[in-house]
């Protein structure tokens, strides 16, 4: 409780009409905080507890797997087959391709910028005929599934704000995550799980990875409820689920009444609905105490099933372990469950370290694809895969025949998306003879989101947040939906 000289300081212009509105001003503000006016007309399609209380329109996805490549995987060398780059070894890229743009500083000061062919050999595969790389081979298994999208750009060169940038829909700090953005729209289907939860995996790439960090699944200016809950892949996949030792459940839940109390006792003076989120908070970790060690428990699951993911399934913390994982969320109805990788970064070296990073998802992105599909769940259950921006066909520092390094490229880059809302089978978009400029369909990464979101039921335009006197939405004041890629 604070003093009551602490609260006194506490009594400032804002604080004051922000109390104000407990009196007479609280009907008004009562119908502007009505879900109805604060995000659009709202539809009937479905329920849930987030403040649209439905969706905008019929959704196609009722869940998202968000697999964040971190790193920027290189289109070039993955998705954007380039045969006719061999012709070009080691010439000195176009000025009429590069036409002046900017690079980032760690190639900013070479002579040169001869062009890297890749050495990945492609395939071409299934019904659809896109190429994938040799080291994609489950991967390929379900090309007619995949709806993948070569023209994805950004504006942002560096990897810290171009996470930032096509997570939050800004490149500076402070703004909801996609998946917060979900949580507050829609709410959670599991009572006893968060509605928005963010598992980590192990790569085999450089260990000097580039970071992540919580602001990419923070909640921003919404609610904190709404923010991820990350996963451990080491010990309790939550800190402090474990009671410790002399703590019963009993206490645990006489603790947290007493708690909420005091909490119930703070919100009636201060009216901060932060207090609020919090008691709800205390009480989901008390839920998950018994849900999450059912949830990350695989003996259930058939020996058919751990074979179809892989050797690594059975190693806590791995991308293909975290697929299964993702899997039994969605089965539970976890709204957005996100996935990071990383290690994608190959500044030198790439064709020794992407294989292995490859070897990583594979199998594993492949197997959630068609378990899903074989549970009747993929229909309904979105699935999108990618990293903040794509690598230059020049190459960084030295070039070999057999070695190469790639820098970053923000023009052009590859996402891949399946599921709920997508046409599978389909190549979106095409890039120049050296994978440097976006010659048909566009895609930027507002209009990703825009997408995700109006597979959700969700149009983009119509969720928002009053914050600082503007209203703020995820994709800022841009962004289209990709009506290339809908089923």
């Amino acid at each position: 409780m604070l003093r009551p000289a602490d609260l006194a300081l506490q009594h400032t212009r804002r604080k004051f009409f922000g109390k104000a509105a407990t009196g007479i001003g609280g009907v008004a503000l009562a119908s502007l905080l009505n879900p109805e006016l604060f995000a659009g007309d709202v539809g009937s399609s479905a329920t849930g507890n987030g403040v649209l209380g439905a969706s905008h329109f019929p959704a196609r996805a009722k869940r998202v797997i968000y697999m964040s490549m971190n790193g920027a995987p290189s289109q070039l060398d993955l998705f954007d087959y380039k045969p006719n780059l061999h012709e070009h070894f080691d010439k000195d890229l176009p000025e009429s391709i590069r036409n002046g743009q900017r690079l980032s500083t760690m190639t900013s000061g070479q002579t040169r910028f001869p062009v890297a062919p890749s050495t990945m050999k492609f395939n071409q595969c299934g019904q659809s005929g896109a190429w994938l790389c040799e080291h994609l081979p489950h991967l390929a298994t379900v090309v007619d599934d995949l709806a993948i999208v070569r023209s994805v750009h950004t504006e942002a060169i560096n990897h810290d704000p171009a996470c930032t940038y096509i997570y939050t829909g800004a490149q500076q700090p402070g703004r909801p995550s996609i998946g917060a953005w979900v949580s507050y729209g829609l709410g959670s289907g599991n009572k006893d799980l968060p509605a928005f939860v963010v598992l980590h995996s192990t790569w085999t790439g450089q260990k000097s990875a580039q970071a992540v960090f919580s602001r990419l699944w923070g909640s921003g200016f919404l609610p904190s409820e709404n923010q991820g809950v990350s996963f451990r892949s080491q010990g309790d996949p939550v800190l402090y689920l474990t009671n410790p030792p002399g703590v019963t459940s009993a206490t645990r839940r006489k603790m947290l009444d007493a708690l909420q109390e005091l909490n119930e006792q703070e919100y009636a003076e201060q009216l901060d609905p932060e207090i609020n989120a919090r008691i709800a908070q205390y009480e989901m970790a008390y839920r998950m105490q018994s849900s999450v060690p059912d949830l990350t428990h695989f003996a259930e699951e058939s020996k058919a099933t751990l074979e179809m993911y892989g050797p690594e399934v059975g190693t806590p913390g791995t991308f293909a372990s975290n697929c299964l994982l993702a899997r039994r969320m969605v089965e539970r109805d976890v709204k957005f469950v996100q996935i990071f990788h990383r290690g994608w970064d190959q500044h030198g070296n790439l064709p020794g370290e992407l294989p292995n990073q490859c070897h990583d998802i594979d199998q594993g992105a492949a197997a959630l694809i068609k378990d899903l599909k074989q549970r009747g769940m993929l229909d309904d259950t979105l699935v999108v895969w990618g990293g903040e921006f794509g690598r230059t066909v020049y190459c960084q520092g030295a070039l070999t025949k057999t070695n190469y390094g790639r820098d970053h490229h923000p023009r052009c880059f590859a996402w891949w998306m399946t599921g709920g809302g997508i046409k599978g089978g389909v190549v979106h978009g095409e890039t120049d003879d050296f994978s440097y400029n976006i010659v048909k369909d566009p895609v930027h990464i507002h209009d990703l989101n825009a997408t995700i979101l109006h597979c959700m039921g969700i149009d983009h335009t119509r969720l928002t947040y009053r914050f600082q006197g503007r209203d703020f939405r995820l994709t800022d004041v841009e962004g289209q939906v990709v009506k290339g890629v809908l089923a």
